[in-house]
């Protein structure tokens, strides 16, 4: 049987409307921890004119893999064994990067890891798509997302909903410019960058091993 997420399958529709413009000149795109690939195969079928790049943690990958070798369509690509905190990541000029739920389970500094690799990897015009739950101004938006970061916590004390204004402070080194930020169901934004210049790696504080 196929793993599966009832989140994912809830999410997938409202999603992908907004990646449908985001994307819109958008030839590849890299999806970073694709989980059940259930986003992978609607995403890529919705989006029919780019090819999606899947990826997931190594000891992940045959679930992965099970999904779109059921589901898949011709522009998903062969997943990928990716660990952020690993440089450099398998991959080069991309014009974007998508990831759902996935910084509030790692710890901080797998998170500046995403971003450096994410740096290294898109392209001048590039975009990168968060989604999931934030905090603004260290509030949270909802008494069920600061449930959940409680419950983060109690499983892994380095995990959490993160502070808006600290991910765009990493976006903002790999120059990287917030263009939207959409309010989504079950108390979840989708946070658009665009990358207005690429920045010397010095400055972006690159990074070359494991956290």
């Amino acid at each position: 049987m196929l793993a599966f997420s009832e989140a994912a399958e809830n999410n997938k529709e409202p999603i992908v409307r907004i990646l449908h413009d985001v994307f819109a000149e958008c030839e590849t795109v890299l999806e970073i921890g694709s989980g059940t690939g259930q986003h992978a195969v609607h995403f890529a079928a919705r989006l029919p004119h780019l090819v999606w790049q899947p990826s997931e943690l190594a000891e992940n990958i045959h679930s992965l893999e099970a999904r779109l070798k059921a589901d898949g369509g011709q522009n998903i690509a062969p997943a990928v064994a990716l660990d952020v905190t690993r440089h450099p990541w398998p991959f080069s000029e991309l014009d974007g990067v998508f990831s759902a739920n996935v910084i509030h389970i790692l710890s901080w500094a797998e998170v500046e890891h995403l971003f450096c690799g994410v740096g290294d990897v898109l392209k001048t015009r590039g975009t990168l798509c968060l989604y999931g739950p934030f905090k603004y101004g260290g509030d949270f938006t909802t008494e069920s997302n600061e449930r959940f970061d409680y419950w983060l916590k109690s499983r892994d004390p380095q995990s959490g909903v993160r502070d808006f204004e600290a991910v765009d402070e990493l976006a903002r080194r790999q120059g990287l410019v917030c263009e939207a930020d959409h309010p989504m169901p079950a108390n979840n934004q989708l946070i658009v960058w665009r990358r207005s210049f690429t920045p010397p790696r010095h400055w972006r504080g690159a990074v070359s091993g494991p956290a």
